[in-house]
């Protein structure tokens, strides 16, 4: 694949028949799985045509690492060099697309954007520096006691903390280096969070081109000399048709189910389904759309920056409710189960994990308040039930009226709620008097006619 796109891409236009494309990649929204298999499925795509160019339109607070990571993979190994395009105006390519703006080839952005703020900030803990305790101050010869010098000492949440924002400096600092770009300003991004607009970005060489949209920026890069893999390479992008790659139905089904929202959703959906199933065998649609909803938002949440504890608190809310309608609790499982179910999901998803991966609060509201429903219904069919008369069984059967079949002195036949059964007596009974049932043993009635006699 590298040969035939090195061949076609030092050819003149003229004996290679129409001009190589451009392909054009649309990243919006987090760096999500979805986007990355999107992107990386659009390189490949974009080498398989001999493309002279890839433009990566970004427009991203950041995601998740993995996920950069597999599109800077891609682009590095690409054989059709990439320009990272943050656009359109008032967009911005923060935290992971800052790391992917200085991997490509081209870096660009549109008037009134802007990027950085790239700093890795893992769930429960504190930023760099802060380990949580208050730092106390020297003494006046310069020297701490022993008992401040244990305080001061790092613990292993704000170890982990320098070493991934050290991993990630020396990342940005290696692409920096690798596309010869401002490697300072890189590692300052990640360190301390900085963000920088276009005309600066320019000025401090963190991008190389301002352009106002895909058209201006390729009449920029045409003649522009770039290096890819090696091999020294002039763009020729005037002219040259712009190919706009959409997402397929694969991507969309993953952006679909990877939204943190509708993962949470599948899951309650299969887990509701497969209890109704196995509470009311037979029904058969109930457990398939369980199960394929089931396996659906395992494989979203295995993808997603999930909390453990958040997927074990809805599991056991989940419980709870489904529990409060077999047991008498009267509300005491519903209520708890509500409660876990939103602490849940309110800590489900960590936006400092990977930005724009969250629950919205009005999300959290509308789940706590449907599950409040069900909670509320199952105690009142419960309570309802229980004020009903019974209507099967012995209780209900006791103290029924019935009448004889025939004449008997002591055991004969009777029609009792429009059965037929083996009664004994207390009295001799005529044909067609009416009785009272006074016990049940197995299946004989005891019964005394109506009348006293």
């Amino acid at each position: 694949m590298l040969g035939v796109t090195t061949l076609a891409g030092a050819l003149p236009a003229a004996e290679t028949g129409a001009p190589p494309p451009v392909v054009l990649l649309k990243l919006e929204g987090a760096v999500s799985p979805a986007t990355a298999d999107y992107v990386v499925r659009g390189l490949r795509k974009a080498a398989d045509r001999n493309a002279v160019l890839v433009v990566l339109q970004m427009d991203t607070p950041g995601g998740l690492d993995t996920s950069m990571r597999w599109i800077i993979k891609e682009i590095l190994a690409s054989p059709v060099p990439v320009a990272a395009y943050v656009g359109p105006s008032g967009a911005r390519a923060a935290s992971a697309g800052t790391f992917i703006l200085y991997a490509s080839h081209v870096a660009a952005m549109a008037p009134a954007t802007n990027l950085g703020a790239a700093t890795p900030v893992p769930i429960g803990i504190a930023p760099e520096g802060d380990s949580g305790k208050k730092r106390k101050p020297e003494t006046k010869a310069g020297k701490k006691s022993s008992k401040e010098t244990d305080d001061d000492e790092p613990d292993s949440k704000g170890a982990m903390t320098r070493k991934q924002v050290n991993d990630a400096a020396a990342y940005i600092r290696s692409l920096a280096q690798l596309r010869g770009r401002n490697a300072e300003w890189g590692e300052q991004a990640v360190r301390e969070a900085v963000s920088l607009p276009a005309e600066e970005a320019r000025k401090r060489k963190v991008v190389d081109i301002i352009a106002a949209d895909v058209s201006d920026l390729l009449k920029q890069l045409h003649g522009r000399k770039l290096t890819v893999q090696g091999v020294e390479r002039t763009l020729q992008t005037q002219g040259a048709p712009v190919t706009a790659l959409e997402p397929d139905w694969r991507n969309r089904l993953l952006a679909v189910i990877t939204d943190p929202s509708i993962a949470l959703i599948l899951m309650m959906i299969g887990i509701y389904g497969l209890i109704f199933e196995f509470s009311n065998p037979g029904y058969v649609l109930p457990g398939v759309a369980g199960a394929i909803c089931l396996m659906l938002a395992l494989y979203a949440l295995q993808l997603l920056p999930v909390n453990y504890a958040g997927l074990g608190l809805i599991l056991l809310g989940l419980a709870f409710i489904v529990a409060e309608a077999f047991l008498p609790s009267f509300g005491s499982l519903g209520i708890g189960g509500v409660v876990a179910l939103v602490f849940g999901s309110v800590i489900l998803f960590d936006p400092d994990i990977a930005d724009g991966y969250t629950l919205p609060l009005s999300f959290v509201v509308t789940l706590s308040a449907a599950s409040s429903a069900v909670v509320f219904f199952t105690v009142w069919f419960a309570l309802k039930a229980r004020r009903r008369p019974v209507v099967s069984g012995h209780a209900e059967i006791i103290g029924a009226s019935g009448t004889a079949l025939s004449d008997f002195e002591r055991e004969g036949w009777a029609q009792v709620r429009g059965e037929t059964w083996r009664v004994v007596s207390t009295a001799p009974v005529i044909g067609g008097q009416k009785l009272r049932v006074t016990g049940i043993d197995g299946l004989t009635l005891r019964v005394e006619p109506q009348d006293g006699r």
